[in-house]
């Protein structure tokens, strides 16, 4: 029973970022969350090679190449 409602929790978590995910500037995101910095990173290609980073704000970096988003890192993304 449990395995079912940690399942079901891990679709419905899914199926709520799927509208945002596919609004997304890039065809692939490879998404790798620390548990333990709570730092989420999403790169939209790989291998990633950003050439400048941008503090969006305190807890949110975009990197780039040229005029190309090639990632987010969001800090303290359990919060957001």
């Amino acid at each position: 029973m449990e395995t079912q409602f940690i399942n079901s929790e891990v679709i419905r978590t899914c199926l709520g970022l799927s509208s945002g995910l596919t609004k997304l500037p890039a065809s692939h995101v490879w998404i790798d969350y620390d548990k333990e910095a709570d730092v989420l990173y999403l790169s939209f290609r790989k291998p990633q090679q950003a050439k400048e980073t941008f503090e969006i704000n305190e807890d949110v970096l975009l990197r780039t190449d040229g005029n190309d988003i090639v990632g987010l890192t969001i800090m303290n993304a359990s919060s957001k």
